[in-house]
């Protein structure tokens, strides 16, 4: 899971970091490639993936900025939320209206990707690599869209993933020292210090990318989504039916706050800095926003890793990516701009900002994770020992789509919501499943 933060522009905080951007900009990615060719006074509009960090998404923004008036290019930088990202490039495809390059999700790379919405990269892909000690393979392995497109697609950027946020100050009042590591202890730890408006499962089981979550809950289950071919839906299991009655039993005690069914990418970030979540999923973006907005909540905090099921700790790796879209008016500045955006020193300087892991094994070396930083070190860790999209299903586009479409939050609200019983609840997550699947044959 991603957690992002709905903020529009105005919203960012105004200490500057506009410095650190015009440092950046000063010098020259390192690169094996011929300068592409810069029109003077041509444009070039950018979305770029907000994050629940405000130095992050502001650096972002100055030092796209800084290297268009550097470069004679009009920049125009829009920032949206991640968990919108899905809609909002959906409906710009439809109307043709795609920014020059943008920031998104693996997934939504692979399902565009195969519509043939973007340039291939691979000049970009290769002399990053070259120059950075080589992409950690994991990330190269998952982000290759050669078989789809014809050539890499996306730019990685950042890996993210989930680690377990805690109040360690109530819950070690309650006598728990330890993390909880399965998802029935979770549940047990969540009770004993659930009291509203303090609620002990900060889960989102909307329509969101939070909502993903739940996929690596239902396949610590045992659960899956296909097939081990990667093209029959595989929802309705026993496996399924059990990972079913732990969030029913856990809805029913009241341990998820109220309207987590309907929360966008801020509800489970906004909650716990409200004090009305007890534990959430999140990359540790909240963390970041706890140091500086409530350093007595950042004090209370403790980090681990993703409980686990009956067969054990499912905990996903995602990868962002950087893009430039066939309709792009300026693609050659584009491709100069995701070109200078890897370079080691504004990588270095956004890691230390935003929630990510590194993509290339040079990174791996950066102050940013050398520095000790507890939510940093276990991003790294996770870029190592994390599991790999999808896994245990096989990660391929339709698998991409299904996710894209919420099968597991909807199924969930469906039990919760609408109270229907987990046999018709997973015969409708069944049957949209296969027919996701079914266009991919």
């Amino acid at each position: 899971m991603t957690a992002h933060f709905a903020w529009t522009r105005r919203h960012i905080l105004k200490t500057s970091v506009a410095g650190a951007a015009a440092a950046l900009t000063a010098g020259r990615a390192t690169s094996s490639l011929a300068a592409p060719a810069l029109v003077k006074g041509s444009k070039l509009t950018y979305w770029g993936g907000l994050i629940f960090s405000d130095k992050a998404n502001k650096l972002l923004v100055d030092t796209i900025n800084k290297w268009g008036a550097d470069n004679g290019i009009q920049t125009e930088v829009v920032m949206i939320n991640q968990n919108e990202t899905v809609q909002k490039v959906s409906a710009a495809v439809a109307s043709n209206t795609l920014p020059d390059a943008l920031d998104l999700s693996l997934d939504l790379l692979m399902l565009l990707s195969r519509q043939g919405v973007f340039h291939t990269v691979d000049e970009i892909f290769d002399s990053l690599g070259k120059a950075q000690g080589g992409w950690f393979p994991a990330i190269a392995s998952a982000s290759d869209t050669s078989k789809v497109a014809g050539g890499r697609t996306g730019i990685p950027y950042g890996v993210s993933g989930n680690l377990l946020l805690r109040r360690n100050d109530l819950l070690s009042k309650a006598g728990f020292k330890n993390p909880p590591t399965t998802w029935e202890e979770l549940s047990q730890q969540a009770a004993a210090i659930n009291k509203p408006p303090l609620y002990g499962l900060g889960l989102a089981l909307s329509n969101v990318g939070d909502g993903n979550v739940q996929v690596g809950v239902l396949q610590s289950y045992g659960g899956r989504i296909a097939d081990d071919t990667g093209t029959k839906a595989a929802i309705k299991s026993e496996a399924t039916r059990e990972y079913l009655k732990w969030v029913k039993a856990a809805w029913d005690k009241k341990l998820f706050p109220p309207g987590n069914t309907t929360w966008d990418g801020a509800g489970d970030n906004n909650a716990y800095l409200a004090g009305q979540a007890a534990f959430i999923a999140n990359t540790g973006s909240v963390g970041i926003a706890a140091k500086s907005q409530d350093p007595e909540l950042y004090q209370a905090t403790l980090y681990s890793s993703l409980p686990g099921g009956p067969k054990g700790v499912v905990s996903a790796t995602n990868t962002n990516l950087r893009a430039i879209p066939k309709s792009s008016k300026n693609p050659d500045a584009a491709r100069a701009l995701l070109e200078f955006l890897g370079s080691p020193e504004f990588m270095n300087a956004y890691y230390e900002q935003a929630i990510y892991g590194p993509v290339l094994q040079g990174q791996s070396k950066l102050k940013a994770f050398t520095s000790g930083d507890p939510i940093l070190s276990g991003l790294l860790d996770l870029v190592v020992k994390g599991t790999a999209p999808a896994y245990p299903d096989v990660y391929n586009t339709a698998f991409a789509d299904a996710y894209n479409n919420f099968v597991v939050p909807k199924m969930v609200q469906r039990v919760v919501i609408d109270n229907w019983d987990f046999d018709r609840a997973m015969d409708e997550a069944q049957t949209v499943t296969q027919s996701i699947y079914d266009k991919y044959k």
